[in-house]
């Protein structure tokens, strides 16, 4: 098998030769032929975590280079343990990487996501930058019909993610101003998510126009511009009164900012980003608001299993996608790190 790994930060990928994995017990090969590249990549591959107070070196928190990066995998089983039953060599299926332990209250009440000694496929297990991923147990994979296998790639991150955070968000009534900050791909994820659940008032946040646009084409209904001193006037303006819910897909000191003078009373922001930094909350408007800060990491098997059923039934529009070979990651990476892709790039196997 093939291999492109992450060996010090930030320096380039360099592609590698390895044994093709024999699964055993439980577990499942996968061949991949597409994984979605997310921004999460960039920061892995830079390899440090800004915690706002202080920044986090993958290595202190047991991440270990080389590292195979890639978490948005879909491919075809190319091998099966004997304890195998309900996936056959040739099954096309996405994988839920998001994996537990398996053991924990937690992982027992279906939410590995937030398992606290998890081992997610392209972080702390081989992921999708190589040509096969060993899957420990078939039920993390899912069939996906005849779905286009580069777009459906894309749910088990951006998609999961942005619909765990809408179901975070809900019950809103289809015309109450719901706020998406970020038009990159996890934010147009958010965007035909909320069109498919049927929510008619999307105002979408974005500091570049083009990005804004693509937003209104994909379904936003109202745009902001987040550049100048007054975002916050501009949300409020927009919306027409402070809004009941923000979900921000960037999360940085800077968003986090101007969105939480928009809230009205029982406001809530859901914080999905990953880009860092930090605020200073007034705990007494907090109490006196009864306003929530909520965290949304990716999300449950189950979401992804709804997420995809969403789709099979003709709900969910295609997002912005560009397939690339995988061959060209290098280039891809670069793009991705300096802001220069609409939607999503999804990197692909070539066919010999």
């Amino acid at each position: 098998m093939r291999s492109w790994k992450v060996f010090e930060a930030s320096e380039v990928l360099r592609q590698v030769e390895e044994a093709t994995p024999e699964p055993a017990g439980s577990e499942v090969v996968v061949s991949v032929s597409h994984c979605g590249l997310c921004h999460s990549d960039i920061t892995l591959w830079k390899g440090v975590f800004d915690m706002g107070d202080k920044k986090v070196t993958i290595d202190s928190i047991g991440m270990k280079h080389p590292i195979t990066l890639g978490h948005e995998i879909l491919g075809t089983v190319s091998a099966v343990g004997p304890d195998v039953t309900d996936v056959k060599i040739g099954d096309r299926r996405l994988v839920y990487p998001w994996l537990g332990c398996g053991e924990c209250d937690t992982c027992r009440t279906g939410r590995e996501n937030l398992c606290m000694q998890g081992w997610p496929l392209g972080m702390r297990r081989p992921g999708g930058f190589g040509s096969h991923v060993v899957v420990p147990h078939s039920r993390y994979l899912i069939d996906t019909g005849d779905l286009d296998p580069a777009l459906a790639a894309t749910y088990a991150c951006s998609g999961l993610t942005a619909y765990s955070a809408i179901r975070k968000a809900m019950p809103a009534s289809p015309d109450e101003a719901i706020v998406v900050v970020g038009a990159g791909g996890l934010g147009l994820s958010g965007i035909v998510i909320l069109k498919a659940l049927g929510h008619e008032n999307i105002v979408v946040v974005d500091v570049s126009e083009d990005k804004l646009e693509t937003a209104v084409k994909a379904g936003a209904h109202k745009t902001v511009l987040s550049t100048g001193d007054d975002v916050t006037k501009k949300i409020v303006e927009t919306a027409g009164r402070p809004v009941r819910t923000i979900i921000d897909f960037v999360n940085n000191g800077q968003t986090a900012a101007f969105s939480f003078p928009a809230l009205a009373r029982g406001g809530r922001i859901i914080m999905v980003g990953m880009f860092g930094g930090q605020i200073t909350v007034p705990t007494m408007r907090m109490a006196q608001g009864g306003l929530s800060l909520i965290g949304s990491i990716t999300g449950t098997l189950q979401e992804l299993r709804d997420l995809v059923e969403l789709a099979k039934r003709g709900k969910l529009d295609a997002i912005p996608y560009e397939a690339v070979p995988k061959t060209s990651i290098n280039d891809a990476m670069d793009r991705l790190r300096r802001g220069a892709v609409k939607g999503r790039i999804v990197l692909q196997e070539e066919i010999a």
